[in-house]
């Protein structure tokens, strides 16, 4: 008789009340007033494998791994006014095709020579680029110091673009979705939205917000990203612009689009995100919102990443009030890191509310003026200047009229495009090996959050042990030690065992260890392992956990938590990298580990498989048909963002690589060969 496996701990036993009563994941979901914490890295090397992580994750979140094709901008510049030291310009080009983008290009009258480039996103101001202050809260901010001008206050958007043209800067000021010129999507879908619609909830030509549109990562967060893209591109098209001095800036919803497009995109060299940089509430709106998004992470980490770049930003009397003290000294830590501590600047504001106001717009210009050597004398003052009314800053007009296509149709042709352009970049990189493995795998490890590398460190706890004659039966449960994770688990270990190992899995748990299949393959001399992943092993589950917010909107639960597939997935990687990597005593590891996934198992099986490579030497599974793009309920057990895009249920059999895998259900004899 062959010595027992590292299934065996020589431990007494210790019954257990619940084998579940520690697992961190059954404390309620993560919402995005959570606290979200930032610890510096010890080292660079470890940060630049985090920062690359993380990089991913945002562009996988947004649906930009890969990019979308960079079809042409087919930009139109019209209208130019002509103002002291300053021009306005109307422009409209297509971020991919038929999806236009909106607003005014500010340039220096004489530019000389190359020219710095500024990004100025906005946030949720209604119509922001053409809205005048109210004459009474204008009045407000001036006595509180918040403004400076009767004139040049009315609009803390041109106020920015103007300073900023006469220092000598391009400024691009564009439009959000639905606000001002951008009407393509309207302000209910992009702002307000709140329960699914189940006409565009559909298995084809499915709307935002709809599982469909999840699983292909498909958000109105990833339509802005993209935009914010796009409009560098168009930027650095400009002969006068410098692509060596391009910087973002943007507050609230602003602050947010700042810091995604400045840690995603190298081209942006100065990052100025103002009232969204903290440890604490990450973005309450859909639009600021994507599955995966903020899973283990986090807008301080976001702005970290454009470390050890130039980067300021402020506090208000909102939650950004404590930043200060939490979240800013760990940013300064990752800049002294580089040597550059003085690169990162935060302004205190916190007896300002939420806000771009004079006060943090100097801030701005000043840190500008530095970084880009402007030369102007510190600090910079904004002066007065007349501001425009709505109908001299539209784009559209009679002789550039507004697109036609709108609403839920436009939508549904928005996102096919996107659909049909991922698939075709996605099935070409899923033809190369250099394709899978750079591209397909990293986006199914960022999917599922885990890969086998970083599974975690595992311990047993035996809970009973009961000699079956043949073999021995045992309860325990398997500690992650890493992410505080356990695993209800049951061994049946024959007597005579010849060394390898098989994980049993299904649908009901470890109440399928009574599987005939499971008698036959201890009979071999095969030990068996079954499972009760997470929530498995009592009423199966119907409906996923929210959070408790009362929109249906998947990126409120899932950009802060993994979905239920995907931490069952993690459960069995658990189990793999316990077998081949923990030593309990004296007993050695399996020589052979193969896995078998039964019903909706089978696919999560697959997943794991896919991830843990050729640590598991033989897979079978029966996936009955079952395909992400299939799921019509984001609370569906099976649900999982990203799952339809990478090719979904193939694009896992592809991960395979040449491996032994069966996927036409569970034979006892192929696994055994």
């Amino acid at each position: 008789m062959k010595t027992a496996p590292a299934i065996l701990a020589l431990t007494s036993l210790v019954l257990l009340s619940t084998l579940r009563g520690e697992d961190v994941r059954l404390a309620p979901p993560k919402d995005l007033n959570g606290y979200f914490p930032f610890n510096p890295p010890a080292s660079l090397d470890v940060w630049n494998e985090r920062k690359e992580q993380v990089r991913r994750q945002i562009l996988v979140s947004q649906g930009l791994w890969p990019m979308p094709t960079k079809t042409p901008l087919n930009a139109v510049i019209h209208g130019k006014i002509e103002r002291e030291g300053y021009t306005i310009e109307k422009v409209y080009f297509e971020s991919v095709p038929g999806f236009f983008v909106t607003g005014n290009l500010y340039r220096p009258t004489h530019p000389k020579g190359k020219v710095p480039a500024v990004m100025f996103a906005h946030g949720h101001w209604k119509d922001a680029r053409l809205s005048l202050a109210e004459p009474d809260k204008l009045r407000a901010e001036i006595a509180s110091g918040g403004e400076r001008f009767e004139k040049g206050g009315q609009s803390i958007f041109q106020s920015l673009c103007v300073q900023l043209a006469r220092m000598g800067c391009v400024v691009w000021q564009w439009d959000m979705l639905s606000d001002s010129d951008s009407i393509q999507l309207s302000r209910e879908v992009v702002h307000s939205f709140a329960k699914q619609r189940p006409e565009m909830n559909t298995t084809e030509n499915w709307g935002l917000y709809s599982p469909q549109a999840e699983s292909h990562l498909q958000s109105i967060m990833g339509l802005q990203t993209l935009n914010a893209v796009r409009g560098l591109d168009f930027l650095l098209t400009l002969p006068e612009v410098d692509p060596e001095r391009t910087a973002i800036t943007g507050a609230s919803g602003g602050g947010t689009q700042t810091m995604l497009l400045a840690a995603i995109d190298e081209r942006i060299k100065l990052s100025f995100p103002c009232v969204m940089v903290s440890t604490a509430m990450q973005g309450g709106c859909t639009c600021e919102n994507s599955s995966l998004l903020r899973i283990n992470t986090g807008n301080v980490e976001f702005a970290g990443l454009f470390a050890p770049k130039p980067q300021g930003m402020n506090t208000a009397d909102d939650w950004t009030r404590e930043f200060s003290e939490k979240g800013f000294p760990e940013l300064q830590a990752l800049y002294e890191l580089h040597g550059k501590k003085d690169h990162v600047f935060l302004l205190r504001g916190e007896h300002f509310p939420h806000n771009y106001n004079a006060v943090t717009r100097s801030a701005f210009y000043t840190f500008v003026n530095k970084h880009f050597k402007l030369g102007f004398p510190a600090p910079v003052i904004e002066e007065d200047f007349e501001p425009l009314p709505a109908e001299e800053l539209t784009v559209w007009n009679q002789e550039h009229p507004a697109p036609k296509a709108a609403g839920p149709d436009f939508e549904r042709r928005l996102l096919k495009w996107l659909t049909e352009d991922a698939n075709k970049q996605l099935k070409e990189a899923a033809a190369s090996a250099e394709g899978v493995d750079q591209v397909l795998r990293p986006a199914l490890e960022t999917v599922i959050g885990r890969t086998y590398k970083n599974a975690g460190t595992v311990d047993w706890e035996l809970g009973d042990k009961q000699d079956k004659g043949t073999f021995l039966e045992m309860t325990g449960k398997l500690l992650n030690r890493t992410y505080g994770e356990e695993v209800a688990v049951t061994w049946h270990y024959p007597k005579d065992w010849k060394g390898r190992v098989a994980i049993w899995l299904g649908d009901e748990g470890r109440a399928g260890m009574t599987h005939e299949e499971v008698k036959r393959l201890v009979d071999t001399g095969t030990a068996v392992v079954g499972a009760d992943l997470l929530f498995q092993g009592g009423e199966p589950v119907k409906q996923t956990r929210v959070v408790e917010n009362p929109r249906e909107f998947a990126g409120y639960t899932h950009g802060y938590n993994h979905a239920l597939f995907a931490q069952r997935v993690h459960d069995v990687l658990t189990l793999v990298t316990f077998l081949r990597n923990t030593k309990v005593g004296s007993h050695p590891n399996p020589e052979s580990v193969v896995l078998a996934g039964r019903g909706e198992a089978g696919t999560i099986a697959l997943a794991a498989r896919a991830l843990a490579g050729s640590a598991v030497d033989r897979a079978a599974v029966e996936t009955g048909g079952f395909l992400f793009g299939k799921v019509l309920d984001y609370r569906d057990p099976m649900f999982l963002p990203g799952g339809s895009k990478y090719l979904d249920v193939p694009g896992l059999i592809t991960l395979n690589g040449d491996l032994p895998l069966q996927t036409k259900g569970v034979t006892v004899d192929w696994l055994l060969e």
